[in-house]
């Protein structure tokens, strides 16, 4: 008998990072063997594939793809709409309803929700629920594994403005405890968030670490990729210089304007070059404003694939002045390519960074003068580099996704026997 696995995320996308850890995991419980979709609404990228009308108008309120025409997996695209509020979300509609008639046509036997402040892990808590009650009055009901993924980040002061703040707040403390009652499995991304999921309910049994991890194909990239390619395309004049890079959207809550800050203090050292690489967002021009007046700062705007891999493999460094980050995928692949990451240590990552081991640890996103001692003692000591690079690239070969996803289904097929 098979073991299916269905994923819930509210929208596919191929660049942020909760819509890609869902279309990662499918794509891994696939090449592991298991039957698997992703449940999602009709947009990519916040565009309809498919018209509301269209669903609405048809026998049943979703559209099974075997290859998805954006994301190239099985998807179950569901009858849904973008709302007003809460911001950036979009609601499923009629989904307990939608839950059943997928369960019926396709076989659920574990499934994930993604993300909070949309119903789609809502109603599958109350689906879940709704089974189990019917199981106690011995209406037979086979066992589903459910299991809830917040890629949590605490709803603190300067991250959301006071009234998103306060909404996530009251979305966290009404629907978390429903969510934690229902399921057999709250995923979190580092042992930071599990702690801050029991604070909040949770129980300490159900949590269980899943770092988003490190696609093995994108992984593969890495491994194949030629450091020459990005100094050939970027660095002609800094051919021969260490490269200490970021790498990210240009914007506020990454904080690259900080690593150009960094940057001033080493204008006149001939040996590196930062590079600050990614798509424009909302702190763009000012990184452009203040990077050109400096000759040891290279902004590149967005990558492809094979420049970001071939980036990875050229740097001497990876740096990020994050504000706020629940894991930090990016720095994965650079200490999975042997990149020492210097950090802002903000949440998440200051579980993935381990100070002084893969990585150091900065006094947080505003520590410019941190981020100065800390490049120069690496530069000073070149043991101290060499441990770091072996130590960094251990752990990151601990984060693949096909090692993530067999644990993480074994650990479900466990609980469904019980």
């Amino acid at each position: 008998m098979g073991f299916n696995f269905f994923s819930v995320m509210y929208q596919t996308s191929k660049s942020k990072g909760q819509e890609l850890v869902a279309q990662r995991m499918v794509k891994w419980a696939i090449k592991l063997g298991y039957k698997s979709y992703l449940i999602t609404s009709i947009y990519h990228d916040n565009e309809p594939i498919i018209r509301e009308r269209e669903l609405e108008l048809s026998e049943k309120p979703y559209q099974v793809f075997e290859k998805d025409p954006k994301i190239d997996l099985p998807t179950v695209r569901v009858l849904s709409r973008k709302v007003n509020w809460p911001p950036r979300r979009i609601t499923f509609r009629d989904f307990i309803n939608i839950l059943n008639k997928i369960d019926e046509e396709l076989g659920i036997n574990f499934i994930v929700t993604h993300s909070t402040l949309w119903n789609g892990p809502e109603d599958a808590a109350k689906w879940i629920m709704w089974r189990k009650l019917m199981g106690t009055i011995n209406v037979n009901q086979k066992k589903i594994v459910y299991g809830h993924m917040s890629h949590y980040q605490p709803p603190e002061p300067g991250r959301y403005d006071p009234i998103e703040r306060t909404y996530r707040m009251a979305w966290n403390m009404t629907e978390l405890p429903s969510i934690f009652k229902a399921a057999d499995l709250i995923l979190v991304v580092t042992g930071i968030e599990g702690e801050d999921m029991i604070t909040l309910g949770a129980n300490p049994k159900q949590i269980y670490i899943f770092p988003g991890g490190l696609d093995d194909d994108e992984a593969k990239i890495i491994d194949e990729a030629k450091p020459d390619l990005f100094i050939e395309q970027f660095l002609k004049e800094n051919k021969n210089k260490k490269i200490i890079a970021y790498l990210g959207t240009i914007e506020e809550r990454k904080n690259p304007l900080a690593v150009v800050e960094i940057a001033k203090h080493f204008k006149n050292n001939e040996d590196i070059v930062f590079v600050i690489a990614g798509k424009p967002g909302d702190q763009w021009d000012k990184v452009y404003k203040e990077s050109k007046k400096l000759k040891n700062v290279v902004l590149t705007g967005e990558l492809t694939v094979e420049q970001k891999a071939s980036l990875i493999k050229s740097s001497y460094l990876n740096i990020i002045m994050s504000k706020m980050e629940a894991l930090g995928l990016t720095q994965i692949e650079f200490m999975y390519g042997g990149v020492p990451v210097i950090t802002s240590a903000v949440y998440g990552q200051k579980w993935l960074i381990s100070n002084g081991i893969d990585g150091i640890h900065l006094r947080g996103p505003d520590d410019i003068e941190g981020g100065v001692e800390a490049i120069n003692k690496i530069m000073q000591n070149e043991s101290l580099y060499e441990e770091m690079k072996v130590k960094a690239m251990e752990k990151g070969r601990n984060f693949l996704m096909s090692k993530l996803m067999r644990e993480l289904i074994e650990k479900a097929k466990q609980l469904s026997s019980q």
